[in-house]
């Protein structure tokens, strides 16, 4: 349908104004929520998505585009919850204890949300404690650190021990991202998944819940 590629072009382009139009002239025409919600939103931050992890656009841009997926969303949300439609999965998003950084982390739960899962948003200097708190109370599939200090990385075992302390290693994938962020301490800390990048976070995210999901 023309009117779901105009919305995934306006999107991309960050146009929040004619995004909400053209979402409100779908739900006129009796597009569904969810059809609106998949094949022009989300289709349309998806590419921003490819685009950003292949350096073709920006942080700038990334925000602009989330910004109008935004404007876009809102629209549908009551319409979605009438027709009973959940997000896929759910995650459990911050920034650890003794950081206060949040761009990369708000990249990430953006990121995430184009790819049609839910975010609970803990904020910045968050204990280990706490978000599996979080991850419990909202039923999460998915906790996701984030630090760009070398001085705070280790707040990320906490996470992982919290975990262990609580019981529930076993049902939580731990995931872990930011600058100072390797591979090889992913597996120091025994955490589950590393990204190098916001767009590759959401993607092995929402690989990880369909994966989970066929088990």
């Amino acid at each position: 349908m023309e009117i779901l590629e105009q919305i995934s072009q306006a999107l991309q382009k960050g146009k929040a104004k004619d995004v909400k139009e053209m979402v409100q002239t779908a739900l006129d025409e009796g597009i569904s929520a969810q059809t609106i919600l998949s094949d022009g939103l989300l289709s349309g931050m998806g590419v921003v998505g490819v685009k950003f992890k292949n350096n073709e656009v920006y942080v700038p841009d990334v925000l602009i585009a989330a910004r109008a997926m935004k404007a876009g969303t809102e629209l549908l949300r009551p319409q979605l919850t009438a027709d009973g439609v959940e997000a896929t999965g759910k995650i459990i998003l911050g920034t650890v204890k003794g950081d206060l950084h949040d761009i990369g982390k708000n990249l990430v739960g953006m990121m995430m949300e184009g790819k049609g899962l839910e975010v609970v948003d803990l904020g910045v200097d968050i204990p280990g404690e706490k978000f599996i708190d979080a991850a419990l109370e909202n039923d999460a599939d998915i906790v996701c650190c984030s630090a760009l200090l070398t001085t705070t990385m280790g707040e990320m075992k906490k996470v992982v021990e919290a975990a262990k302390e609580k019981g529930v290693r076993d049902k939580l994938t731990i995931m872990i991202g930011g600058a100072p962020v390797n591979e090889a301490f992913k597996e120091s800390i025994g955490a589950d998944i590393y990204t190098a990048d916001a767009a590759s976070a959401a993607e092995a995210a929402a690989e990880k819940i369909l994966e989970n999901k066929k088990a």
